[in-house]
């Protein structure tokens, strides 16, 4: 199947990450290279380009799409979390920007056998890395009801979190959840007809909360977060895309921490804790996508865009 993937926000994503010829960027979410290709675009042949992913096919394609530039050009199948540990085997101690694009690639989407589209019937897997061991399957099928509840509560926002893991419980009694097909089926049986009718599919939600869970998405962002900001140099720049209210939240917390990182209580008239910001906001409020590419590109339409500069 061939990688493709419509890039959100690319224009603001390479202005806000204001690249230098020489420098050394990191894309920590490669997907098929469509963000990464505006980076090497601006790099001459003594800058330095850093694709991550998880997907060993997103490096392969990626590999592909970015062999005409000139710069050097590094492929790392990794978690985005481990950044520090790719750097180090690289030998890199310090980055002037780099870019993470969240979620699922539409070539993932896209790519029925992958498990993670309520609109294909398939096997139940959700994992962003084929090497991983961890399935939906084995949440769907291993998880009690109430940890299913929990997770679709939380990670999917989901209302009816509590009858839809009560059916899945009760399907899974008579035979073992193979297949995304019988898990939207189950997931419709639970979700009132009043529901189905407005909205989204009903099965968005779940689905959502079930590869978060697979892949422990919150968990490697927030260690991410902080870690990226930690390896910027000087006025080096952090471009992150967010999809859901969870991941934005995630992000928008971990900065303000960091650009306000005092603990003295609000009384003392000055400060003597010591701590001292080391990022400053780029962007107040997120950047989002123009109805234009909305239009274009329907994945955008929750897209949102935060930009953080370092302070050394």
């Amino acid at each position: 199947m061939i990688f493709k993937h419509t890039s959100v926000l690319y224009d603001a994503c390479v202005e806000n990450l204001r690249i230098h010829p020489k420098g050394i960027y990191v894309d920590g979410t490669l997907g098929g290279g469509g963000h990464a290709s505006g980076i090497c675009g601006d790099l001459d042949e003594d800058g330095t380009f850093i694709g991550i992913d998880r997907d060993s096919d997103a490096l392969a394609a990626a590999e592909e799409r970015l062999r005409p530039y000139s710069c050097r050009k590094f492929f790392v199948q990794s978690n985005y979390a481990d950044i520090k540990e790719v750097l180090a085997q690289l030998g890199v101690e310090t980055i002037n920007g780099a870019l993470l694009d969240l979620g699922v690639s539409s070539f993932q989407l896209d790519n029925a056998e992958r498990g993670f589209s309520y609109m294909q019937d398939a096997p139940l897997d959700m994992r962003m890395s084929q090497d991983d061991a961890f399935t939906a399957e084995q949440v769907v099928n291993g998880y009690t009801e109430k940890e299913l509840t929990e997770i679709i509560r939380m990670y999917g926002e989901e209302k009816w979190a509590s009858r839809i893991s009560k059916f899945i419980v009760q399907e899974r009694k008579k035979q073992p959840l193979k297949t995304t097909g019988q898990l939207v089926e189950i997931i419709k049986a639970a979700v009132p007809a009043a529901a189905r009718r407005n909205g989204p599919h009903p099965a968005k939600r779940t689905f959502q909360a079930i590869r978060i869970e697979v892949n422990d998405e919150l968990g490697q962002l927030e260690k991410a977060i902080g870690e990226f900001c930690d390896v910027l140099a000087d006025q080096g720049r952090l471009c992150v895309i967010t999809f859901h209210s969870l991941e934005d939240r995630i992000v928008k917390n971990i900065v303000n921490k960091r650009v306000n990182p005092c603990t003295c209580p609000k009384e003392l008239p000055v400060c003597v804790c010591g701590k001292v910001a080391d990022i400053k906001k780029i962007t107040g409020k997120p950047l989002l996508p123009s109805k234009e590419e909305v239009q274009n590109n329907p994945r955008a339409r929750s897209a949102k865009l935060r930009v953080v500069e370092k302070m050394r």
